[in-house]
């Protein structure tokens, strides 16, 4: 993952269209899936599970365990926690108030 030396844009609710492009250009610049986390949630990385076969031939996926997981899964999991630290950044005092009890950077969005 990259790390961006640009300043990141802070929230205004005058400017929200504004704000809103140029968070997603900025989170993207972090990595090409950050936008996905916070419109989708968190990353569920996945593996075929080899316990079950098919009869029409199409894998069937689970959820991989964290002790499964390689430095890339690891990055990817760690996605929403690194837009979340982005997206307090950008939020004054009374804004943070109202989002702090979100846990993932969709509940925030």
């Amino acid at each position: 993952m990259s790390t961006s030396h640009n300043k990141i844009p802070m929230f205004s609710k005058e400017d929200y269209d504004d704000w809103k492009i140029r968070m997603q250009a900025h989170l993207a610049a972090q990595d090409d899936d950050m936008w996905s986390v916070i419109t989708h949630g968190p990353m569920k990385i996945m593996k075929i599970n080899i316990a079950f076969g098919t009869t029409d031939g199409a894998s069937k996926y689970v959820e991989k365990r964290r002790h499964e997981y390689t430095n890339e899964d690891k990055k990817k999991v760690n996605l929403d926690n690194v837009a979340r630290d982005i997206i307090y950044k950008t939020l004054d005092k009374n804004m943070f108030s109202k989002i702090k009890t979100c846990t993932t950077a969709k509940e925030i969005s």
